[in-house]
């Protein structure tokens, strides 16, 4: 497959590609045990953590910041306040608050401040998730790098993670624009193949139940239209109608992780198939929607 895919590859800045199905690597390309920077892949991995929390009794998604006792720097106002921590899963808590670790394509759609009530508007919107880190760690009494350490990195047996050390691959950012920190993680191609193989089977690795049953589902439900990028769900990007990537018409059911740059992690449940696509971005390599999907169509076209 990889020979075939060659000439689409060398075309671009691709740094590795992973192709899995039906419980095998397919095709592989690249270093696959090298920790690339994953950007905002961050986000559908605390995803799963919250639903631990949730499952718990330690957080209640109906709860409100007003409740919780969550604010920023400027302010936030009556409204705000009652977004619940749902809304800020689902991207539609309607606080436009500034964010840190946004991209400039994030800064600029992002809306203008009290534009929309909370729940009743989808933007894709950095203060939402980072937001979600500090209420995960008030809810949970750990950070997110600790958690993902525990409840995912040692079930899952991940190679290559490194949680300690001098530059651990999971750590925190903090900004001046807001006093919620951001939550960088940086995985190798086969850590993130198995996270995806853990949502693929529901939350079960190895016949444990490692999330709570039916929390994958719900993560990946079509919760809001994201126009030409398909839909969104729980810090998950869908496909709606075969939309969701430009240039190639998705499977019915798959779903996405994404980071800038490039960074793609995707599952194809009615292929039984997920695609790693990895980009060096520590090296300023970028590689467009457009150009994964091209690169996409001609694997889909290899897989059973």
């Amino acid at each position: 497959m990889i020979a075939a895919l060659m000439p689409h590859i060398e075309a671009q800045p691709t740094a590795a590609l992973t192709v899995w199905q039906n419980d095998r690597t397919i095709g592989e390309f690249g270093p696959q045990d090298h920790r690339f920077l994953c950007h905002s892949i961050r986000k559908s991995i605390l995803a799963a953590l919250i639903g631990i929390e949730v499952e718990a009794g330690r957080l209640d998604l109906g709860a409100t910041l007003e409740k919780l006792g969550i604010d920023d720097n400027d302010p936030l106002s009556p409204v705000e306040r009652q977004a619940t921590v749902y809304d800020l899963l689902t991207a539609r808590s309607g606080i436009y608050h500034p964010a840190g670790y946004e991209t400039e394509w994030m800064g600029m759609i992002k809306e203008k401040r009290h534009s929309h009530a909370p729940g009743t508007f989808w933007c894709y919107n950095n203060w939402d998730f980072n937001a979600l880190g500090t209420i995960y760690v008030q809810a949970s009494g750990h950070s997110v790098a600790e958690g993902f350490t525990r409840y995912l990195a040692g079930p899952l047996e991940l190679q290559d993670f490194r949680p300690d050390g001098p530059q651990p691959d999971a750590w925190t950012e903090s900004f001046s624009q807001s006093r919620h920190n951001a939550y960088p993680f940086r995985l190798s191609s086969r850590d993130l193949l198995r996270f995806c193989r853990l949502f693929l089977r529901g939350g079960q690795w190895q016949g444990v139940q490692i999330l709570p049953e039916g929390w994958t589902d719900l993560c990946t439900l079509r919760n809001s239209d994201a126009g030409p990028r398909g839909a969104y769900g729980y810090m998950w990007w869908l496909e709606r109608d075969g939309c969701g990537l430009p240039h190639v018409i998705l499977p019915e059911g798959s779903y996405m992780a994404i980071g800038a740059g490039g960074h793609y992690a995707l599952v194809m449940p009615k292929r039984n198939a997920i695609v790693i696509h990895r980009v060096d971005t520590d090296q300023g390599h970028e590689v467009s929607g457009f150009q994964f999907g091209a690169l996409l169509r001609h694997v889909l076209q290899h897989l059973d």
